[in-house]
């Protein structure tokens, strides 16, 4: 039994994948309620409904609280490169981003107190920053600078991807060390609602701290994006130990 439920499940998926790769559904449109697509398939809900998790799992089809199931659209991508000394994001055509940038006064506490090696209860400033093409989210980040870095005209509001990057600090020396920590794991909640991505699809999360010649972190962010919608590239660059070269 539990095969044949299997079975039907993938067949479901195979038909509704190969009506929408051959453009009979197009991107956006509604699908048939559940219990329709149940009874058009002479299946049990809960078989439909694994069918549907199956294309939600691939990126195909998009399920929303209260509305139903929807073809997903065809993101553009964005480029993120790592290792830069400022953030840069940038679609693959070209498209500059926007961005609304949401500013606060915060106090280092818990994990921030060591990802900017900084006392517990020590000034920071807090830009949470969402990038966007028309409305589709492109990326979310949480940007903590210390309070004495900070420009005294700060940011807040909208701007391109540009003058988010450029506006909220003011390093007293350039940036030496880059660390990105980088990651896939499932959405949060609260990610996938400011997102507007299905739970299903995994996000590309970057823990990134950049230090100054004297050790100091100027800069640390928890960046995430939708994994749909981002290519990363890292270039890895090969010191050579000049000793050794004249030895």
């Amino acid at each position: 039994m539990t095969e044949f439920v299997s079975s039907r499940r993938h067949a479901i998926a195979d038909d509704l994948r190969r009506r929408i790769t051959a453009g009979h559904l197009k991107p956006g449109e509604r699908l048939s309620s559940e219990a329709e697509l149940a009874c058009q398939y002479m299946v049990s809900t809960p078989t439909l409904r694994g069918a549907l998790a199956v294309l939600e799992r691939e990126g195909l089809v998009q399920k929303i609280q209260g509305k139903g199931n929807f073809v997903r659209r065809r993101f553009r991508k964005i480029t993120y490169v790592g290792g830069r000394t400022s953030l840069g994001l940038s679609t693959a055509a070209d498209t500059a981003l926007r961005v609304t940038v949401r500013k606060t006064e915060i106090r280092a506490h818990g994990h921030l107190t060591k990802l900017l090696g900084v006392l517990d209860g020590s000034p920071l400033t807090e830009y949470f920053c969402l990038s966007l093409e028309g409305e589709t989210s492109h990326s979310l980040a949480r940007v903590y600078v210390p309070r004495d870095l900070t420009s005294a005209a700060g940011l807040a509001g909208e701007c391109t991807f540009e003058g988010m990057v450029t506006g909220p600090t003011v390093p007293t020396s350039p940036p030496v060390e880059i660390r990105e920590t980088v990651c896939a794991r499932p959405p949060t909640p609260d990610e996938a609602s400011t997102l507007r991505t299905s739970s299903a699809i995994a996000v590309l999360a970057i823990t990134r701290v950049v230090a100054d010649s004297a050790g100091r972190v100027v800069e640390a962010a928890h960046l995430v994006f939708p994994g749909d919608r981002i290519d990363a590239i890292f270039t890895t660059h090969h010191v050579i130990n000049e000793r050794r070269v004249q030895g």
